[in-house]
Parts: C-alpha cells; sequence; structure tokens
C-alpha cells in the first residue's frame, strides 16, 4: 500500500475542517484572535491536533480545548491535551500539561471592523512522564482582528515564558488571511513563527 506524503494529507485536513463549520478566525485555524467566546455560551473544539517531526520519528499532541464566554468580552478556556512521540521503537500517548487562559477583548469597533484583545495563559506540569514541559510556562499574547467584507485579517503574537534546564524564553508571532465564500465556506492562510 502507497503511503500519502503527510503535507498532502495535512493539507486535505485543514480544508475539510474549514469547509466542515462556518469559519471564523481560531480553530481550525492555529492562529488565534480577538474574539471571545459569546456570554454564558461554550464553545468545545476536538481534536485538535498538532504535530512535527522527519520520517518516522515525530512528536505532537492532540485534545480538547474548551472555551466559556464568562462575561461581555472575557473568555476561560482550559486546555486539555494527550502527548504522543513515535520513533522506529515505539510510540508512546500520556496526558499533556494542562493550559489555563483567559482573553479580555479591551477594543471592539464594529464600524472600523477591528478587534484586538490580551489572552494570557500559563500551562501547568500535569503530563505523563515525558510529555510535557515538567515546569510552569506561560504565554503574553496580543490578538487583533480586521474584516473587511469577506476578508479577515487576523493573528498577533507575545512573549513566551519557557523556564528549564536549557530552554530560554522567546518570542512567537502568527498572522492568517481568509476569505468567506458563502456562509458554510472560508478559505484562508496563515504563517506562525516562534523563535529562541
Amino acid at each position: 500500500m502507497k503511503r500519502q506524503d503527510p503535507k498532502f494529507v495535512r493539507f486535505l485536513v485543514g480544508l475539510s475542517l474549514a469547509i466542515a463549520a462556518p469559519a471564523w478566525a481560531g480553530p481550525p485555524f492555529l492562529t488565534d484572535d480577538p474574539e471571545p467566546t459569546e456570554t454564558g455560551h461554550w464553545e468545545i473544539y476536538a481534536p485538535l491536533l498538532e504535530g512535527e517531526g522527519k520520517g518516522a520519528n515525530f512528536e505532537g499532541s492532540t485534545g480538547l480545548e474548551l472555551n466559556y464566554g464568562a462575561a461581555r468580552d472575557v473568555q476561560i478556556t482550559v486546555g486539555l491535551p494527550a502527548g504522543f512521540t513515535h520513533s522506529k521503537a515505539e510510540t508512546k500517548w500520556g496526558a499533556g500539561d494542562i493550559a489555563l487562559s483567559v482573553k479580555y477583548r479591551f477594543y471592539h469597533n464594529e464600524d472600523l471592523g477591528l478587534s484586538i484583545a490580551a489572552f494570557p495563559g500559563i500551562t501547568l506540569p500535569t503530563a505523563s512522564k515525558g510529555m510535557g514541559a515538567d515546569v510552569v510556562t506561560g504565554l503574553l499574547p496580543i490578538w487583533f482582528q480586521k474584516d473587511s467584507g469577506p476578508w479577515s485579517v487576523f493573528g498577533g503574537g507575545g512573549y513566551a515564558i519557557n523556564p528549564g534546564d536549557g530552554n530560554r524564553d522567546y518570542l512567537t508571532g502568527a498572522i492568517a488571511v481568509s476569505r468567506q465564500f458563502t456562509p458554510n465556506l472560508a478559505i484562508g492562510i496563515e504563517a506562525e513563527r516562534n523563535g529562541a
């Protein structure tokens, strides 16, 4: 049986996610946006899947993200991941580090189609052995979104607090552009950069 190119498989998964649900910034994009969950409502995203590697060696995580609209312009998020590693010798699965964050949209102007939010968060060292950071980590990002007709540009970045032996804090950022074609179809592209 012929093996599919992983890039092609990721493209198909991303395309199917974009077609499957009305497109907003945020999921299925990895790049976040400043839009909080509506007050008193829940958003549940699963499975989210990220991975990296080369050949037979790769690692990543999947899991569940729970968002709750706690108040006007405020969202509480809990990430419940599972980590995995794969090599020629073995495949391991285990609980990942739990992530907690609060999104606060401090600027929203519908006339300009512009929103800005802070979304600080921490990751707690709750993972199975070898599946997490083993220390509390943090992220202090700012996210923006500009809408114009069917087009959206969203993204931002922040400062990642990454303690531990051999680790360094770093800056991270991402941007995405999407176009809404129908109520159930948007196509977009995104770019992400993490420095260390």
